[in-house]
Order: structure tokens, then C-alpha cells, then sequence
């Protein structure tokens, strides 16, 4: 029997609203990133049949040009849509302990509020792509990714 093998596939959509402005920063050679964390609300009954919800508290990691449209773009409160993977990363906190976390590294963020009279800009894209994540990617799990 032929081995089995599993797609490598990491792949995430949320939706939700900044919890504060996004906070901007250049690597030492330079390279723009943006992090910001949204909170995704989910509604549901609970056993006694009355409304609950529950708050999902997410971090974004933004690179490049995505970076920069989301420093210039967005601020608490603004609801988008990110499509992206999961990644996670350790680091050392102050007291000197190990810290891991896991955040999502955008691909693309779709803009979803209106801009002042509740018209969307004409001349802007309201979605924005970071172009680099496709070349990290193989060409199986891209065509995974581009096949939706």
C-alpha cells in the first residue's frame, strides 16, 4: 500500500476588530512589520437557551507592503478580514523565562469599514496582499491555497 503523506497545509480566516492601533516597526535591515491583535466575536445559546458570547482574542503580524497599508490604514475599532497562517514564535520576557505565542502571519487583510459618508473609496483597494508569502510556499500547497 502506497504511504500515505498529508498535505502540508496552514491556513486561517478571521474576522474581527482592533483592539488598539496597530504598532508599526522596521527590522534592522529595514523591513517594515506591523503587529495588532482583533478581537472575533462568536455568538451561541448556552443550555438554558439565552444568547452568550465569547470573545477570541487574536494577534496579526503584517510584513512589507502589507505592513504599510495597515500603519496607514487602520486603527482600534476598525473591523477587517485576514486570511493567513498560523505561526508561533518564543521569546525571552524580562524575568528571563521562555515565552511562546501563536499569532497569525497575514497574507491578505480586507479593509471592511467605510470611509466617511459610508462610501468605500474609489481610488483604494480595500484588500490588501502581502506578494511574498506565495514563495514560501510549495507548489502543491499553493495550488491547495489558489484552488479556492
Amino acid at each position: 500500500m502506497a504511504e500515505f503523506k498529508m498535505p502540508e497545509l496552514n491556513s486561517v480566516i478571521v474576522a474581527g476588530n482592533l483592539t488598539k492601533d496597530p504598532i508599526f516597526r522596521q527590522t534592522t535591515n529595514g523591513t517594515p512589520v506591523v503587529n495588532f491583535s482583533i478581537a472575533s466575536n462568536r455568538r451561541f445559546r448556552d443550555k438554558n437557551d439565552e444568547w452568550k458570547e465569547d470573545v477570541c482574542y487574536v494577534g496579526i503580524v503584517a510584513w512589507n507592503r502589507l505592513a504599510e497599508s495597515c500603519r496607514d490604514k487602520l486603527k482600534k475599532g476598525n473591523a477587517v478580514l485576514v486570511d493567513g497562517e498560523l505561526q508561533s514564535r518564543t521569546f525571552k520576557t524580562e524575568d528571563g523565562s521562555n515565552r511562546t505565542i501563536v499569532e497569525i502571519k497575514a497574507r491578505r487583510i480586507q479593509f471592511l469599514n467605510k470611509r466617511g459618508g459610508g462610501e468605500l473609496s474609489g481610488d483604494e483597494p480595500s484588500t490588501f496582499t502581502d506578494e511574498s508569502f506565495d514563495a514560501l510556499l510549495s507548489p502543491e500547497d499553493s495550488d491547495l491555497i489558489h484552488s479556492k
